[in-house]
């Protein structure tokens, strides 16, 4: 079955869905690099974040730079395009870990998402947000669900009336309510996302 057609089974569901387009998850390359980006885009604005990435391509002349030459990069030029010490380090340490593991896409490819969350938060400054977000929109796995992503728990929390005063609960009925979007939890949290950004009334 489609996604389209399971999630759309839920009314509340259906009625945020239905006035977006239709979610489609793209496969990318150069993981190492995505990852990255997710890194310095973390706790800021989409439009900020854009500028982040192309100051950063920037550095390597508008070229999708390999991991030895983002290592290689001097940490004062880093810092130069606005990144923090923390983020600048952060984007060193993936690709110092990609190098040193010899890292491939096709590898990644091959792992199951526990798999590669389990094995890319051993990175220090990666944790498991970082890494659902590289797999869902770099490795376009279809059935993740970022609990933790804030806009997803104030948009579960309005949709469905949860108090999000308490987190343990909240969570627990977070979890609740997405069971039912497996195994397409990763377009949920997309109409989600969609939905949240566009205040569409349910």
């Amino acid at each position: 079955m489609p996604h389209y057609l399971h999630l759309t089974k839920e009314k509340k569901f259906k009625k945020i869905i239905e006035p977006q387009p239709i979610c489609v998850l793209t496969k990318r390359k150069n993981v190492y690099l995505h990852l990255c980006n997710s890194i310095m885009s973390q706790q800021l604005s989409v439009k900020v974040a854009d500028v982040f990435q192309r100051r950063f391509l920037e550095l390597y002349n508008n070229k999708t730079p390999t991991p030895l030459q983002i290592a290689n990069t001097n940490f004062d030029t880093l810092r130069g395009i606005g990144l923090s010490n923390a983020k600048a380090n952060y984007v060193i340490n993936v690709c110092n870990f990609f190098i040193a593991n010899k890292i491939t896409d096709a590898q990644l490819y091959k792992m199951t998402n526990h798999e590669i969350i389990k094995y890319l938060t051993q990175i220090k400054g990666v944790g498991q947000w970082t890494v659902e977000m590289i797999l869902m929109f770099t490795l376009g796995r279809e059935d993740i669900f970022a609990i933790d992503d804030l806009g997803i728990q104030q948009a579960m929390c309005k949709l469905y009336n949860i108090d999000a005063t308490n987190k343990k609960n909240m969570k627990e009925k977070m979890l609740h309510y997405s069971k039912k979007w497996s195994p397409y939890r990763t377009y949920a949290c997309r109409y989600l996302w969609g939905w949240k950004d566009n205040v569409t009334k349910v």
